[in-house]
């Protein structure tokens, strides 16, 4: 099963009455449902932690993508304190709380943010508080878990892991005390299979009502229930040792929005102003000479290895690429060809020849010229370096320049598309078989 709900008994083993059945409903009958991620500026553990990049996604952004696609939220907000956190969140479709400097701090806590984020907008009736380091959270968690609340009764959700670890207690280096088991017989140790084992919050999540968080200053109060996650989407980053784990675990699991990745199967390079960053070397005996990074013939190398097509393209206009065409084609492997002012013209009939679509096709360019194809590419990008114009054509901008590992990036950006393709299409399998 893809997830399981359950309740949890209040203190005296009875379920606490409903807070649900003692709250007003607004005058059209409906209670505002909002999300909401805390996303202070000052992470101890990793700096900015929040609108790091994984896996080509700000932090941020995986789990507002899933709040806003889950179509279960009136609002989704993003409490923070630092401006750039402000910029990323608003460009994931969040409104933005900026905090008070008296949450801001260090030994702020999230109940202290979240309760004043409450006073600032008292018509919201239900809080969906998401952690921002949770990125394989999908639309389905959230729908599932606020039904509980919206259609169940129930007056706080909050997300679980099954874990399978015998628990021990600690003893002080020095005591002379024993240790002993928390959850465990060691004169019968379970097998795997035959233990249930626990439930352990994995911090995804925390649905409840406003009045558990202002008249009890509780998250988890009234008639109380779990949303069990599989141990796949339970990823929490804290410390830089996480993120690789992360990242690997985000391309398999992780939520990449309602569209489909494109995937291409053949890639336009531009010589000049992409492979190389456009300098033209005299020497002495008035020869003229180009460098290229290794980075970018890695690259492409990169992308051969994955089957795709990479054809250079040198300019007409351009002697000096022109002379050098040859030796480009034996140390990259690739072919190379000769395009007029408007390269869409010569490369259109290579495109039909191979029954492809312009969808199929990556195009790095870095000038004017290049604006047509940019604009018809599945995939297109420019080196940072490029002019605005050609810029505003592309689906991606470098961060690095032409000739100083733009065409690596690209190659990764095309990479991580095909993984996020497999990924979805794996998703979907995994959840057609619950």
């Amino acid at each position: 099963m893809a997830s399981s709900k359950r309740s949890a008994a209040g203190e005296n083993g009875e379920q606490d009455a409903p807070l649900s059945e003692r709250k007003h409903l607004r005058a059209d009958g409906k209670r505002h449902v909002a999300a909401l991620v805390l996303a202070r500026g000052g992470s101890k553990g990793i700096p900015l932690k929040n609108i790091k990049m994984l896996a080509g996604v700000p932090l941020l952004g995986w789990v507002l993508r899933a709040a806003v696609d889950s179509d279960m939220f009136d609002s989704v907000w993003v409490s923070t304190d630092h401006d750039e956190i402000e910029q990323v969140a608003k460009s994931w479709g969040a409104q933005v709380q900026r905090r008070s400097l008296e949450v801001s701090k260090d030994s702020s806590s999230s109940l202290e943010t979240i309760q004043e984020f409450m006073r600032l907008n008292p018509e919201i009736d239900v809080v969906c508080h998401i952690q921002a380091t949770s990125p394989c959270l999908h639309p389905f968690h959230l729908t599932e878990a606020l039904k509980m609340i919206t259609q169940q009764g129930f007056d706080s959700v909050f997300s679980v892991v099954r874990r399978h670890q015998f628990r021990w207690q600690e003893v002080k280096k020095g005591s002379g005390e024993i240790t002993k088991a928390f959850n465990l017989d060691p004169t019968h140790r379970p097998r795997r299979q035959d233990w249930d084992g626990e439930l352990c919050e994995n911090g995804s999540f925390y649905i409840y009502l406003k009045e558990a968080m202002v008249n009890m200053a509780l998250v988890q109060g009234g008639k109380v229930a779990y949303y069990e996650m599989l141990p796949e989407f339970s990823v929490d980053i804290d410390v830089d040792i996480d993120w690789p784990v992360a990242e690997q675990r985000v391309l398999r699991y992780g939520y990449f929005g309602r569209t489909t990745p494109e995937v291409v199967h053949l890639m336009f390079c531009n010589v000049s102003g992409c492979l190389t960053e456009g300098r033209i070397f005299l020497s002495k005996s008035g020869e003229e000479m180009v460098s290229i990074n290794t980075r970018d013939t890695t690259g492409i190398r990169m992308l051969q290895k994955e089957a795709m097509e990479v054809v250079l393209l040198t300019s007409q206009l351009d002697p000096v690429t022109q002379s050098l065409a040859e030796k480009l084609g034996e140390r990259t492997g690739c072919k190379v060809i000769s395009v007029g002012e408007e390269p869409l013209d010569d490369l259109r009939p290579m495109v039909e020849q191979r029954k492809l679509g312009w969808k199929d096709v990556a195009y790095m360019g870095s000038d004017t010229q290049d604006v047509a194809c940019l604009n018809l590419a599945g995939l297109s990008a420019v080196p940072g370096d490029a002019p605005v114009v050609v810029i505003n054509a592309a689906k991606y901008t470098c961060h690095s320049a032409g000739g100083m590992g733009a065409v690596r990036e690209f190659a990764e950006h095309i990479l991580l598309q095909k993984e996020k393709a497999k990924s979805q299409m794996e998703q979907r399998i995994d959840r057609n078989n619950f």
